[in-house]
């Protein structure tokens, strides 16, 4: 294999970088996961909020730390292999595979919903397969268009934020801090707010597409990270100004619902559109990290080598991001995974632990392993306290996976 079909081209700055990160994270999340998120905490949402975020920072300055030190594509998948060991490389890549394979189906359902919900399957398929190809045309152009994507949902959420604290119904004793929901509800609703946040690393699985990778991953994770949480915090603020918690938690499209609310019910269409646009550019961003952790896999044979190609001309894994569109695409047409937020959050968490364990070894001295530390404790208190359904799904998955390890019967070379 030539190198021109081995490697990919490393043509993304520091503000492509960025740009790839918030499309990850300023996505459809922010449209669905506040209102189950304030079922389970009640008065404790924003509570729920700052603890989703400390874990994603812990998260982040891991997988940062991580992505200088291998800038490869595959993400945790490298890095636990590289630290921990083959196995622990493994788990991580297929959780998140399989979890973030959800994630994208649900992407593109909830495109389908919010854009013409009598044909939501045969919307989300084609959103998918349009998707897949901008990817395959090259990084460039998805990076193009998640900056477009990006720069809409954003003035959205904007638009919602000052109409709500704006109105007259905005009440700030909504805001009041309490456990209502107690802290197992706090707990969950972290863990499902973690869905809306989980994005942050796909400039990680991307880092063999970076320039100077040293230098700029660690630096686009957290910027990218840090303008994500301060964009939450103004729409959670927003939206329970005027719903109070008990109001978001009942509602079926929180971010409309406000606006409504707020008395400007005709904002409410174009908040929709916000929300289908962002669906669409959490799932390309979602379908660009999940080939490359693919690519990563089939590098190692953990699955089919045919999926490590790259093509000549367009420098992209061309065939392991067919295989994904295709799957995803499958799923899309045939399933309802609408609420796969919670199996997705579960596996995701998985993944981020088995990133602070690497992110441990780095290390020896005791301050430097207080982040990885503390996000690994977070990721396993975040993923067990979600609903009971999605840990038993989530742990059999994982189960699945361990299973076609040992069937494998022995190391692959790499």
């Amino acid at each position: 294999m030539t190198p021109a079909s081995s490697g990919l081209r490393r043509t993304l700055g520091l503000g492509d970088a960025v740009v790839v990160g918030l499309g990850s994270m300023i996505g459809a999340g922010v449209f669905v996961a506040l209102a189950p998120a304030a079922r389970a905490a009640g008065s404790g949402l924003l509570v729920a909020l700052a603890v989703a975020a400390v874990v994603a920072y812990c998260n982040a300055m891991s997988s940062a730390r991580l992505a200088a030190r291998y800038p490869a594509s595959g993400g945790t998948y490298v890095y636990g292999r590289e630290r921990l060991g083959e196995f622990w490389g493994y788990l991580a890549g297929w959780a998140f595979v399989v979890g973030k394979t959800a994630s994208c189906a649900a992407m593109a359902l909830t495109v389908g919903a919010y854009v013409w919900p009598e044909q939501a399957h045969a919307v989300a398929v084609a959103a998918v397969l349009a998707l897949t190809a901008v990817n395959y045309g090259g990084i460039q152009k998805s990076a193009w268009l998640t900056r477009v994507i990006v720069a809409l949902v954003l003035a959205v959420l904007a638009s919602v934020v000052v109409v709500s604290l704006g109105s007259g119904r905005a009440d700030a004793g909504r805001l009041n801090i309490g456990l209502s929901g107690g802290v197992g509800g706090v707990l969950q609703a972290a863990g499902l707010l973690f869905f809306a946040f989980a994005g942050y690393a796909r400039v990680a699985t991307l880092g063999e597409e970076v320039r100077d990778p040293q230098r700029t991953i660690p630096r686009a994770i957290p910027l990218a990270l840090g303008l994500t949480l301060a964009v939450y915090g103004c729409v959670a603020v927003a939206v329970l100004s005027v719903l109070g918690p008990a109001g978001l938690g009942q509602a079926t499209a929180p971010l409309a619902d406000a606006v409504r609310a707020a008395g400007v019910p005709a904002l409410a269409p174009v908040v929709r559109v916000g929300a289908a646009v962002a669906a669409l550019g959490s799932l390309l961003a979602l379908i660009l990290g999940v080939s490359r952790t693919t690519l990563a896999m089939a590098r190692d044979r953990h699955l089919p080598r045919a999926l490590a190609a790259v093509h000549p001309r367009f420098q992209v894994p061309h065939r392991a991001e067919l295989a994904v569109g295709a799957v995803v695409a499958v799923l899309a047409a045939t399933v309802d995974v609408r609420g796969a937020i919670g199996f997705s959050s579960f596996g995701v968490l998985v993944y981020y632990a088995v990133a602070n364990a690497s992110a441990w070894t780095l290390d020896p001295s005791r301050v430097s392993r207080v982040v990885p530390a503390l996000g690994l404790v977070g990721c396993v208190l975040l993923a067990f306290s979600l609903p009971a359904l999605s840990v038993v799904v989530g742990v059999g998955v994982l189960a699945v996976g361990v299973v076609a390890y040992g069937v494998r019967g022995q190391r692959v070379p790499r």
